[in-house]
């Protein structure tokens, strides 16, 4: 298992939420094959992985939706229960509302079920509903429609927030909208829990991530030192229709990917002067560092998607 020198091993006082030997067996299926993690107070958390990896099944453990076979998840040093219960919020990918109600009377029907919240006129500062408080629910944009339940997940003012794909969907200014928002909660200081399957998400968000698969922890730490640790190289990307070489006759790996080729390379200079000498227009050419999804493929052998 990879795990990050920059990812340092948290004492009991400091971690928020422990995962202990965490096993989840189904009829032929081991979902989930002895994991342990720690969550830092007032931190970012992603958990990544391939479908069947066992993520999902990890993460409705952790919000005491689901039984371990086996192992448990601690809350503040203490099995799930009535406190966790009243200091979680949880934002599914789908939540049922009820009808016919304004973006307002949602928030006050769920304010409604519990003893402690947050003042409601922080609530839709903090998630900018404002504009929306009158509008009918069922007539929301994605974008707001993933608002109003982010607020409803922090309705009751929660220490412990989980996100879980919470942007899958939305189109892209809508998305980079609801990190704000994110960003915004980290910074009163909540500890979030994040599952998603865009890796420029989880790596503007996340203070730290796991990826999963097979039901084991492979990879743990902060993002950037996962990518300093593991890649040394960079990536030049050029259109398919740009390099029109036999690959194999080219002096350095080239890889297909999305109607594109990528040659990944430690020495930038003498590969742009390998695909100059061989005629090979760059015009269009890319040259980016290693990124999470490039871990997420090293590491997996598939796409995150998949």
């Amino acid at each position: 298992m990879l795990l990050s020198r920059g990812c340092k091993k948290l004492n009991a006082m400091s971690a928020i939420l422990e995962v202990r030997n965490l096993i989840k067996h189904y009829p032929n299926v081991q979902a989930v094959n002895g994991i342990s993690f720690t969550v830092g107070k007032g931190m970012c958390f992603g958990l990544l992985g391939p479908n069947g990896a066992g993520k999902t099944t990890t993460v409705e453990i952790m919000e005491g939706i689901l039984p371990p076979t086996s192992g448990e998840v601690l809350y503040k040093g203490e099995p799930l229960g009535r406190r966790f219960q009243e200091e979680a919020g949880i934002q599914f990918q789908n939540t049922a509302l009820q009808d016919y109600l304004t973006v307002a009377n949602q928030l006050n029907l769920f304010a409604s079920f519990y003893q402690k919240t947050m003042p409601m006129d922080e609530l839709i500062e903090v998630c900018a509903l404002q504009p929306l408080l009158e509008r009918d629910s069922a007539m929301l944009s994605g974008g707001q429609r993933q608002r109003l339940l982010l607020a409803i997940a922090l309705v009751n003012d929660p220490q412990v927030l989980f996100l879980d794909e919470p942007t899958t969907g939305l189109d892209p200014q809508a998305r980079r909208n609801f990190w704000e928002l994110v960003e915004r909660i980290k910074a009163r200081g909540k500890t979030v829990i994040l599952t998603t399957h865009y890796m420029e998400e989880a790596y503007r968000l996340c203070d730290e991530i796991a990826i999963m698969d097979h039901g084991k922890v492979i990879a743990r730490g902060s993002p950037g030192h996962l990518l300093t640790e593991h890649f040394n190289d960079s990536v030049i990307e050029l259109p398919a229709e740009d390099f029109r070489l036999d690959a194999e006759q080219f002096p350095l790996k080239v890889l297909s990917k999305r109607g594109a080729v990528e040659i990944v390379t430690d020495d930038v200079e003498a590969a742009v002067s390998a695909l100059l000498k061989h005629g090979v227009s760059l015009s269009r050419m890319v040259v980016r560092p290693r990124t999470l999804e490039d871990l997420f493929l090293e590491l997996t052998g598939k796409e995150l998607r998949g």
